[in-house]
């Protein structure tokens, strides 16, 4: 059997306030064509379908396309809600469906969905307050909860005999993290050791955004764009995994998906990286501009638009800057124009110029003015 394992989807997702929808819709054709063309059986989607419980509804119609799409083909295709998805919105219709299997109730995690010979366990994202009562776990934590959910799937497939794959939505001990996952520590200590799916044919994870081989049979997807500047160097994509006859037996390939636009940091004085050559190909890039100059230039980000017009992000460290800050003056009985002018000074490294000093001005009278009406 051919099972594509994909993950981390975050339909809806702006990138500093720049819409993916367009570069997340080129991801689905990706999708569609891959299990086109390499045949695939099934796909495998860990979690975080959407960006948040209520997403916006081209998100949610390109979901609905996506899916759609899939079963045109005659894939089947099996998915968990991760921990930016609403559960039960997301499992509406669950029972409804062919060929899309949606497992979002934890109850349910070993109920396997069977295609063939083979049996998938969805384990959607479990917060381990909701779940401690109900399973009757010792400790409020992620590993008692996947532990508790793992522990029925294996005496189920067991029972059954053949292949099994588990979908999971957790952060696995060993994983690294990225900029843009949502932490999970709230309600329970976060990690879950490895050994937790010992025994299971293959293991689909989903929640960190980072391509990672865990073990032989135990992977994340990772996410298929990226969602922060931390992954300027991930290569996004799928697995492409050949389940062997039997129990066991496991081959995977990364298929990589394409790049809409590309990320990069950027680190210098602004009149360096207006003018050199050696940042010429960034012009198309989205980019974290980190800016050393000794006093912070006006205008910077529209200075830098200028040459870089997908400039999104915009951080300040001058050089040679060392030491503790100097300690604040005190406030009381000081004009306000006067505290104004300390904090210019203090964020720039320069006092404000005569048309900054007027603007400033003017704008304590207008509070003083409407305070007194």
């Amino acid at each position: 059997m051919r099972v594509l394992h994909t993950s981390d989807w975050h339909l809806g997702r702006s990138f500093h306030r720049e819409s993916l929808l367009t570069a997340q819709g080129a991801f689905v054709d990706h999708l569609v064509e891959t299990v086109r063309a390499e045949r695939v059986d099934v796909v495998v989607v860990s979690g975080d379908v959407y960006d948040r419980a209520l997403p916006p509804v081209d998100a949610v119609a390109l979901c609905g396309d996506a899916l759609r799409r899939l079963a045109a083909l005659g894939a089947h295709t099996v998915l968990i809600s991760g921990n930016h998805d609403s559960a039960v919105r997301l499992g509406f219709g669950a029972d409804l469906m062919e060929r899309v299997h949606l497992r979002t109730d934890p109850a349910r995690a070993w109920e396997p969905v069977v295609i063939e010979d083979t049996a998938f366990y969805g384990i959607p994202y479990l917060e381990p307050e909701l779940v401690k009562g109900p399973w009757e776990l010792a400790e409020r934590s992620h590993s008692a909860a996947i532990g508790h959910a793992m522990t029925a799937i294996r005496a189920d497939a067991a029972a059954r005999g053949g292949r099994s794959v588990v979908l999971a939505h957790a952060f696995v001990t060993g994983g690294e993290a990225s900029d843009s996952e949502r932490d999970i520590t709230v309600g329970g200590v976060a990690h879950v050791p490895l050994s937790a799916f010992d025994g299971v044919g293959y293991t689909a994870l989903g929640h960190l955004h980072g391509r990672q081989t865990m073990s032989e049979t135990v992977r994340y997807s990772g996410s298929p764009l990226a969602y922060s500047f931390s992954e300027a160097d991930h290569v996004k994509g799928c697995w492409l995994v050949d389940l062997g006859p039997g129990a066991h037996g496991v081959r995977a390939e990364f298929v990589p998906a394409p790049v809409p636009r590309r990320l990069a940091r950027l680190r210098g004085r602004i009149d360096d990286l207006l003018t050199s050559e050696r940042y010429a190909g960034r012009e198309d890039h989205w980019l974290h501009v980190t800016l050393t100059d000794p006093v912070r230039p006006k205008e910077a980000m529209e200075r830098l638009r200028g040459r870089f017009p997908h400039a999104l992000a915009l951080a300040f460290d001058p050089d040679g800057a060392a030491g503790a800050p100097a300690a604040p003056r005190p406030i009381a009985g000081r004009a306000e124009i006067e505290v104004a002018l300390d904090f210019v000074r203090e964020v720039r490294g320069e006092p404000a110029d005569d048309a900054e000093r007027r603007l400033l001005e003017r704008a304590v009278e207008d509070c003083r003015i409407r305070e007194v009406s």
